[in-house]
């Protein structure tokens, strides 16, 4: 892992921002949380993360909808997307999306680790 990975994580519920962001930091990330799509997209942080970690279900902006968005204009960020309502089609829109990974909550910290590797190793093959 390089040390200049930084995660950005979104999700509205604050306990599950603060988790995921104290399990990263303990891996030596650099962690940025948004309680929202739009805070994420307002902050300069949008430009600069080598990973998003979105929730699916969030108020005004989806997971789904920030990743289709963040295609639209060019980025190849890699996403994983997270949800409390893991069903088939939801997961299915969510990789044809594009999302690297999609977790249903709760999900066990060594899955999100599997998927976090995946993503940068592909954002990385970006950059080459």
């Amino acid at each position: 892992m390089p040390a200049t990975s930084v995660i950005s994580v979104l999700d509205d519920d604050p306990y599950v921002r603060a988790a995921i962001n104290n399990l990263l930091e303990s891996r030596g990330y650099i962690v940025h949380t948004f309680a929202s799509a739009e805070e994420f997209l307002s902050s300069t942080d949008s430009s600069h993360t080598s990973c998003v970690v979105a929730d699916v279900q969030m108020p005004l902006k989806t997971g789904i909808d920030l990743l289709t968005q963040m295609r639209a204009q060019g980025s190849v960020t890699p996403f994983i997307l997270i949800t409390a309502f893991p069903d088939e089609s939801v997961r299915m829109r969510a990789l044809e999306a594009g999302a690297i990974c999609f977790l249903g909550k709760p999900f066990v910290a060594s899955d999100l680790m599997q998927c976090l590797d995946r993503a940068l190793a592909a954002g990385d093959r970006t950059m080459e």
